[in-house]
């Protein structure tokens, strides 16, 4: 008996940083994704019933990926193996799966490999598991952050189970953090702590539902304070026996563990449809100092970038539209780029992008082109489409009198639809007044 076993695993649990320290250790105890976790749902009754299949967890950081499949190794009667794509390749892989075949062969046991940022993996890579996933010789859960429709293969896909992992809502992570505040042998419960509301919630919100990130706002906030202190109440902190004097951590200090000014602004409410909606009125009225400022405080608060970026991009068609026909590739290029590069750099493309909105000219006739015609063919007639254009590529269509007619620009409109009905009415304003001079100067547009 090793008499010096539980000192080493408490010197090492000491060592360890909150975040990991607080990992659950049962489905009980996990938090978030209740769309698939909670009672009766898909994925927590095959855990209960130990009847896994393959699959594929897909879901931002600090979610509850690896997590769960720690979880899950204490629940399954299979073999349980994890690697990393990161710092795994072709050998350490083959030998996991020789080791399936030959555990399964003997005893009967299956394996249940989790590997962990399977995109990783190129395609090459990712083929060697297929064929032992096709037999069913292991069950592989692959974690990763990307889409596995476009960054895994696709045959992997088809034979797994996509579990999709949402990002924890700020009450969750407030919940993470108390029980981390109270919990006496894994987190700080042996102190006296106080942690303020308003602290509170910037760590949840500041997280962007990463508990990772949360628990380690935290920990930064509580054993900074400790440090500060003329006792060595370090060790209190990792969970000893004797106790620390008190720890408030109020908003200032919160502030100071996260390097962010705390912003009054909930993604999820009021303030998040306020700033968007001055956002949006500020481009749409010229204003590129407000709509920059408007775009910083978003920024600044932690929301989503591809939410800015996704609201450029309806506005250049909504707004502009054909006044400035660039305008939607610069929308177009700006999501792809913060897409690609995300933050902070992705600040100065979306601030590109706002500049150009804001002061390009505005037309709203290609958005109330589609309205009405929408309207027309949601309420009116149906309207069949003219002989002559209907497709002429195939053996009998000019028999029946389709696709006679070539388009030629210099037809008149009614060549087209059949119907007398104008939707697009072009302004005089940027590269629209291009538009209107020619539809003025063309004799056969019924809409000049």
């Amino acid at each position: 008996m090793d008499l010096f076993a539980d000192q080493r695993e408490a010197n090492i649990r000491r060592a360890q940083p909150l975040a990991v320290r607080m990992r659950p250790r049962s489905l009980d105890e996990v938090v978030g994704q209740q769309h698939f976790l909670g009672k009766g749902k898909l994925l927590r009754r095959m855990i209960d019933a130990d009847r896994l299949t393959s699959a594929v967890f897909y879901g931002p950081p600090g979610t509850g990926k690896t997590t769960l499949a720690a979880v899950i190794a204490n629940h399954t009667k299979s073999h349980f193996a994890m690697l990393n794509a990161v710092n795994s390749g072709v050998k350490e892989v083959r030998a996991v799966l020789d080791a399936a075949r030959e555990r399964l062969g003997h005893g009967g046991s299956r394996t249940l490999l989790f590997l962990d940022e399977l995109h990783r993996f190129n395609k090459a890579q990712q083929d060697i598991l297929l064929g032992d996933v096709e037999t069913g010789t292991i069950l592989l859960i692959g974690a990763t952050t990307e889409n596995p429709f476009f960054a895994i293969n696709s045959a992997l896909v088809s034979r797994s189970q996509i579990f999709q992992f949402q990002p924890l809502s700020e009450d969750e992570v407030k919940a993470l953090l108390r029980t981390a505040m109270t919990d006496d042998e894994r987190g700080f419960g042996k102190l006296d702590l106080t942690v303020d509301d308003d602290a509170l919630g910037l760590f949840a919100t500041l997280s962007d539902g990463d508990a990772r990130r949360a628990l380690s706002g935290l920990e930064v906030a509580v054993l900074s304070q400790l440090a500060e202190t003329e006792h060595d109440d370090l060790d209190a902190a990792m969970g000893q026996e004797e106790q620390a004097d008190a720890v408030h951590v109020t908003l200032d200090i919160a502030e100071q563990s996260t390097q962010r000014k705390a912003i009054v602004y909930d993604r999820l409410g009021d303030a998040h449809y306020d700033a968007a909606s001055a956002f949006i009125k500020s481009m749409r009225g010229g204003d590129p100092d407000s709509a920059l400022y408007w775009l910083a405080t978003m920024l600044e608060a932690g929301e989503d970038p591809r939410f800015i970026a996704r609201r450029i991009a309806i506005f250049a068609s909504e707004d502009i539209g054909m006044a400035d026909p660039m305008a939607i590739s610069v929308a177009a290029s700006a999501f792809e780029i913060v897409t690609r590069i995300g933050m902070p750099e992705g600040k100065l493309t979306l601030a590109h992008a706002v500049v150009h909105m804001a002061t390009a000219p505005k037309s709203r006739s290609a958005t109330n082109a589609i309205s009405l015609a929408a309207k027309d063919v949601a309420e009116a007639r149906t309207v069949p489409v003219p002989r002559h254009l209907r497709d002429s590529h195939y053996s009998g269509a000019e028999l029946l009198g389709h696709g006679r007619a070539a388009a030629k620009p210099d037809a008149d409109a009614s060549d087209y639809f059949g119907v007398d009905a104008a939707y697009y009415e072009p302004t005089d304003r940027g590269f629209e007044a291009t538009i209107r001079a020619r539809f003025e100067s063309d004799p056969n547009r019924s809409n000049g």
